[in-house]
C-alpha cells in the first residue's frame, strides 16, 4: 500500500457512492409519482357504435334514430362508475345502401367514435335510403377493426346493428366477425326490424349470442308517442337562451355554432318530445364542444382565454383587453350554469308528469327502448349505476 492509498482510504469509492445516491433518489421519485393519492383515476368510457341499415325499407328506422338520439344520450347522462360520470363516445355506420360502393360492401363509416353529438345528429338527418344488399358480417368486422376502441376492457364497448334482412348475407361470415369483436371486448347487440321469430330464423339472435350481446326486435315503423307537458314551453325557451352562452373560436367555429342551431331545428321538426330531449342533453355533462366553444374549452383546460391568439377569437372579443376577455368568458360560463340548473329542475318536474302519462300507454317497441335496455343491462355488469328518475 503506498502513501496515497493510506492517506485516502475512500479513494475509488465515489462512483459507487454517487450511483447509490442516484438509485435512492430514483426510487423515491418513482414512489412519489406512483402514490395512489396522487394518481388521477381514469375516467370510465362508454363507446357505442350504431350500424343502421339504410336500404329502401328502412326509412322508419332512420326516423326513429333521429327522434330518439337525445333520449338515449340522456339516459347515459345518469350513469356513474366509481362515483365518476363516464365519457360517452358514439359512432355511426350505414350499410345496405346501393348508393355506396359495392367494392366496399355498400358500407360507409359516417362518424367515427366521437363525443361530438351535434355531428352525429347532423349526419343522421342526412341519411337517405336506397336499394340494398345488407352485409351484416362485413359491417361488424369493419366497425370492430377501424374504430378506435378503448384497449381497457373495464370500459363498456358495444355495437348495435339494426336491419331486416338475413344476417348471413355477404362474403364475410358473421360468425367470424362476431367472434373477432367479442375477442376485443366489444359486445354485439342485434336489433331485427320485424317479427321476433323471423329474426331468430335469419340468424340475428345467433349473432348476438356469439358476442355476449342481446337480441331484440322492434317495429321500425311504429310512431313515437309525443308527450306534451306543461313545462315544455319554458324548457324550449331556456334551450334557446343556452345557445347564447356559446362563444365560437378558431377555424370553422362559427359554422359549428350554426350547426348547433340547425340540430335544434331538426329535433323540433321531428316532434315536441325530441326537441325537449335535446334541450335536456344540452344541459348535461355529455354535451361538450371543446373543439369550437371557448367556454367548454376553458372548462376542459384546453385554452387559457388571456393567452389565446387574437386570430382565433370571434369579432366581439378582438377589441377587448385580456382582462375583459377573461371576464366575458367567465360571465358566459356563469350564465350557462344558471340556465342548465333551471333546465334540470324543470326536467325533474316534467319527468314525473310524463311517467304518469306513459302509464296510460302501451310499452314502446322502438329503437331507443332496445338500446337503452341493452346498455343498462351490460353496464350494470361492469359496476355502473344509474340514477333513478
Amino acid at each position: 500500500m503506498n502513501y496515497n492509498e493510506k492517506a485516502n482510504p475512500n479513494r475509488g469509492r465515489k462512483p459507487f457512492r454517487t450511483l447509490f445516491i442516484a438509485v435512492v433518489i430514483g426510487i423515491f421519485c418513482i414512489l412519489t409519482v406512483a402514490s395512489p393519492s396522487q394518481v388521477k383515476p381514469e375516467k370510465p368510457t362508454v363507446q357505442i357504435a350504431v350500424l343502421l341499415d339504410t336500404s329502401n325499407s328502412m326509412d322508419g328506422l332512420i326516423d326513429q334514430a333521429k327522434t330518439q338520439l337525445w333520449k338515449i344520450v340522456n339516459e347515459m347522462a345518469t350513469a356513474k362508475k366509481d362515483g365518476l360520470r363516464p365519457k360517452l363516445e358514439v359512432a355511426l355506420f350505414e350499410y345496405g345502401n346501393d348508393g355506396l360502393p359495392a367494392l366496399e360492401g355498400h358500407i360507409r363509416l359516417v362518424v367515427p367514435l366521437s363525443e361530438d353529438l351535434d355531428k352525429i345528429s347532423d349526419e343522421l338527418f342526412r341519411l337517405k335510403t336506397n336499394g340494398g344488399s345488407e352485409y351484416c358480417g362485413q359491417v361488424i368486422q369493419k366497425a370492430a377493426r377501424v374504430l378506435q376502441w378503448s384497449p381497457n376492457n373495464t370500459n363498456l364497448k358495444m355495437i348495435f346493428i339494426a336491419g331486416n334482412e338475413e344476417f348471413t348475407q355477404g362474403g364475410i361470415d358473421y360468425t367470424s366477425s362476431c367472434k373477432e369483436a367479442i375477442g376485443k371486448g366489444i359486445i354485439i347487440n342485434t336489433i331485427f326490424c320485424g317479427n321476433f321469430q323471423e329474426g331468430v330464423s335469419t340468424k340475428w339472435k345467433d349473432g348476438a349470442d356469439l358476442a355476449d350481446g342481446k337480441y331484440m326486435n322492434i317495429d321500425q315503423n311504429q310512431k313515437i308517442v309525443d308527450v306534451v307537458a306543461p313545462q315544455d314551453k319554458e324548457l324550449l325557451a331556456l334551450g334557446q337562451q343556452l345557445n347564447k352562452t356559446y362563444v365560437a373560436y378558431g377555424k370553422g367555429g362559427s359554422q359549428r355554432k350554426e350547426m348547433q342551431v340547425a340540430q335544434d331545428s331538426n329535433a323540433g321538426a321531428m316532434n315536441n318530445q325530441t326537441a325537449v330531449e335535446r334541450t335536456y342533453t344540452k344541459a348535461s355533462a355529455n354535451y361538450s364542444n371543446v373543439s369550437w366553444d371557448i367556454v367548454d374549452a376553458k372548462k376542459d383546460g384546453k385554452v387559457k382565454v388571456e393567452e389565446m391568439d387574437e386570430s382565433l377569437l370571434p369579432e366581439e372579443m378582438k377589441k377587448m383587453t385580456k382582462e375583459q376577455r377573461k371576464a366575458y368568458i367567465e360571465k358566459k360560463e356563469k350564465e350557462r350554469a344558471e340556465i342548465q340548473a333551471k333546465i334540470n329542475k324543470l326536467k325533474q318536474e316534467r319527468d314525473k308528469y310524463v311517467a304518469a302519462e306513459q302509464k296510460k300507454l302501451a310499452g314502446e317497441n322502438t329503437l331507443d327502448a332496445a338500446i337503452i335496455n341493452a346498455v343498462k343491462e351490460e353496464a350494470k355488469k361492469k359496476n355502473y349505476t344509474f340514477e333513478k328518475k
